[in-house]
């Protein structure tokens, strides 16, 4: 292991690279605990802070993971959030199990709160206004993964099952079309990236530097008037979004007009 002194790049970032390839090539698997930052250290011949400069790095990428008092660790595998917030109506309006077998969603709180204002723009309500909130967390086996809160409007709401602080043996939008008299038919996903507020800092157990992805995802009825604003925040670094879709065939050029004289 060495660096280039008179490489244009730097030192820190060299480091970052090497090691990444280290990890990409097998030396250290998913779970396995690096070297302390002293020994890398020694291993380049740098000073500790140049090291710990590359670890902030990696771990900031998500290749890397800092547990306090125990040392870095590889991180395992990315979560994979296939075609966006599409999964939570299933191919068939349905839920998908295989999702609910990898990851635990934990109902927080339910209640009146101010709306932010992206809640309150999407609902075209002012900032601040009093609109129901279920507040959840999505957890895997080694770490929570997901923040979130679906809104509604009080209206649709009063004296529905959707008041009560409780879970529902199946997905929020079949209860909430149930609850509301309302169907959903059209929504609109919003991606976007920013650093974490403190509590969702805390909650995810990542640092406050590190990105997360925001999703903000509106359904609609067929009127076009929104039935629930959704929030999502998910750690960047370990997160992959996956977008398919169907590319359509060349549509034939219908022939010219024979009397049309061109040129």
């Amino acid at each position: 292991m060495q660096i280039n002194p008179g490489a244009a790049e730097f030192p820190h970032r060299q480091i970052a690279a090497q090691l990444k390839s280290q990890i990409r090539r097998g030396d250290w698997a998913p779970g396995e605990r690096l070297p302390s930052i002293p020994a890398i250290a020694e291993m380049f011949g740098v000073a500790k802070q140049t090291v710990q400069r590359a670890v902030d790095q990696l771990r900031v990428e998500g290749v890397l993971i800092t547990k306090p008092g125990s040392g870095t660790y590889v991180r395992g595998t990315r979560r994979r959030l296939n075609r966006l917030s599409r999964g939570r109506y299933g191919g068939f309006r349905g839920y998908h199990t295989d999702l609910a077998a990898r990851y635990r969603q934990q109902l927080v709180s339910v209640g009146r709160s101010p709306a932010p204002p992206e809640v309150a723009d999407a609902f075209g309500v002012p900032d601040g206004t009093e609109l129901l909130c279920r507040r959840h967390l999505v957890r895997t086996e080694d770490s929570p993964v997901e923040v979130g809160a679906s809104w509604f409007l009080p209206a649709d709401t009063a004296g529905t099952s959707l008041e009560r602080a409780e879970a529902f043996g199946r997905p929020l939008y079949q209860e909430a079309e149930e609850a509301t008299g309302r169907r959903y038919a059209t929504a609109t996903d919003t991606i976007t990236a920013r650093q974490p507020s403190r509590e969702e800092s805390e909650t995810l157990q990542i640092r406050p530097d590190t990105p997360v992805l925001h999703l903000l995802h509106v359904a609609y009825d067929p009127h076009r008037k929104p039935i629930e604003v959704a929030q999502a925040t998910w750690p960047g670094p370990v997160t992959t979004l996956t977008e398919e879709y169907q590319i359509p065939a060349p549509t034939p050029s219908p022939d010219p007009d024979p009397g049309l004289i061109l040129g």
